[in-house]
């Protein structure tokens, strides 16, 4: 019977605590209605960018994605990164979002991190929309 207790209590300290999420939320007071997003040609995980346009989108937000140069009418822009990693499949286990103003002041923050590379939970090859959705929200939370 212990050595039940000890096998439970070591596969939750696997299992348990295996994401870690951080977000510096966007203020209330902060009027943003669009946001530019700089596409990142080093992110390779599937869907990403889509993922955080519909995350924006949900919370009232117009996104514009552009490849090179800020356009002129953006007032805010939104840089990322995101990393994949692999077991027996690919998966999302780190991303962050940075949202900052035309003049490059940070106003929000997020980061998705996967620790211990998920370990032996399995839910590390949810999808990245489902790993993702929960931390846009966290961003956008004072926006409808």
């Amino acid at each position: 019977m212990r050595f039940l207790s000890i096998i439970s209590v070591g596969v939750a300290l696997l299992v348990g605590g295996c994401t870690s999420i951080q977000v510096q939320p966007l203020d209330a007071s902060t009027t943003l209605e669009n946001v530019c997003i700089e596409k990142n040609e080093k992110v390779i995980v599937p869907n990403f960018l889509n993922v955080v346009r519909q995350g924006f989108t949900r919370h009232g937000i117009i996104t514009k994605v552009y490849e090179s140069d800020l356009p002129a009418n953006c007032e805010f822009m939104l840089t990322y990164t995101a990393l994949r990693s692999w077991d027996f499949a690919t998966y999302l286990s780190h991303a962050e979002l940075w949202l900052h103003t035309k003049n490059s002041r940070q106003v929000a923050y997020a980061e998705y991190h996967l620790n211990g590379g998920g370990g032996l939970a399995l839910n590390k090859w949810a999808s990245t929309e489902s790993k993702m959705n929960p931390v846009l929200d966290k961003l956008l939370v004072n926006y409808k």
